[in-house]
């Protein structure tokens, strides 16, 4: 494939990034909806693993739809550099001669225009089941968009910058670790660092994976203690559903 010759302008070719990235996600709409598919499921089951009571989801529900919307955006990261990557555009991005900061900004914008976006738009609709107030929408939605954006900043940060360096120095250990006696351990040192190895695809998948549960956890350890402080010491810890007067003792 020849290089880039051509030099356009910042926003012809952010028009091109824009585009060439919502064409690919309207392609592949499947891996589009699988976060926001999992958003909607949080939401709407919550109540079922809580409490239906209307006065408690209004005060949890703003947390609730927040965390939810996190955890989509997470999992949405995994999607951003990968496939440019093993299809070889990232690597002809970075030998043309055009502004490599400038179209990873777009694709970013563009990420999140695809899996972020969605995350504003629908926190009203879902949230008024939860019975989110309707004076409490634009503050809720204006915090999800700086979140979002925010989420997927740092997400280009580490997917092109923090994870393939500690990939470049997984490599650098294996190349000079010297020579196992052990042909196994040797072969697997070997294909850490050879040409052509997946060890920077491998770190960049291990590292969102991993990230993607220490968030999760961080977020289920958080909500649960405030969960905790809301119930009143003396709260029953069983709840009996559809009994008469006439049935109590």
């Amino acid at each position: 494939m020849s290089r880039v010759t051509d030099a356009p302008g910042l926003w012809p070719l952010a028009s091109r990034v824009l585009g060439r990235e919502l064409t690919l996600a309207g392609r592949h709409w499947d891996q589009v909806a699988q976060p926001l598919l999992f958003f909607v499921i949080v939401v709407t089951l919550f109540p079922l693993a809580t409490s239906p009571d209307l006065a408690q989801l209004r005060q949890i529900a703003p947390g609730v739809v927040w965390v939810a919307a996190m955890l989509s955006s997470l999992l949405a990261l995994e999607s951003l550099f990968r496939p440019d990557v093993e299809d070889g555009t990232m690597e002809q991005w970075v030998l043309s001669e055009q502004p490599l900061a400038w179209m990873l900004l777009m694709k970013t914008a563009a990420h999140w225009l695809v899996s972020g976006l969605p995350l504003v738009i629908l926190p009203p609709l879902l949230g008024t089941g939860l019975g989110v107030p309707v004076s409490a929408w634009p503050v809720l939605m204006a915090s999800l968009a700086l979140g979002t954006a925010a989420l997927s900043v740092l997400g280009a940060i580490g997917a092109f910058i923090a994870y393939p360096l500690l990939a470049r120095l997984v490599m650098w250990a294996a190349a000079h670790a010297g020579k196992p006696k052990l042909a196994g351990l040797r072969l697997a040192l070997a294909n850490l660092h050879r040409p052509g190895a997946p060890t920077p695809i491998v770190m960049l998948s291990l590292g969102l994976g991993l990230t993607v549960l220490v968030a999760t956890a961080l977020i289920e350890g958080n909500l649960r203690e405030q969960l905790m402080r809301r119930i009143p010491s003396d709260a029953p810890a069983f709840f009996f559903v559809d009994i008469q007067s006439t049935q109590m003792p």
